[in-house]
């Protein structure tokens, strides 16, 4: 693998709060084709003041749909982030990988959950 590389979040996104999936996005980006290229990445949340899950699910969950578990752990690493979102974290990459193992599954779970709409007029 090649020499490390660091995002910065505050950097990506331009400000301390970071809430919107829009915004992971952008992170996505960047983190897919670091990994893709074989590059080890440490992602620094620092200036960061507010997360969300649907901002950690967009920049960091959907890796792994692309990417194996052993894959990211080898070459991501989380700087600077406080306890309370670290646990948010392992939450999102908990429910991602789950997500990601049958999708097809989870799909269908919530569509029967929330009713697939045909019967309305």
């Amino acid at each position: 693998m090649s020499e490390e590389i660091k995002i910065s979040i505050f950097e990506v996104v331009g400000r301390h709060l970071c809430v919107a999936s829009s915004d992971g996005q952008k992170v996505y980006d960047r983190l897919n084709a670091a990994l893709k290229a074989n590059r080890i990445v440490s992602l620094s949340f620092y200036n960061v003041t507010t997360l969300t899950s649907a901002f950690l699910n967009a920049a960091i969950g959907q890796l792994y749909g692309t990417f194996n578990e052993a894959q990211i752990r080898a070459q991501l690493k989380v700087e600077d982030m406080e306890q309370d979102d670290l646990a948010l974290l392992k939450r999102v990459v908990d429910n991602a990988k789950l997500y990601f193992k049958n999708p097809e599954r989870f799909d269908k779970v919530v569509e029967e959950t929330q009713g697939n709409g045909d019967d309305e007029s």
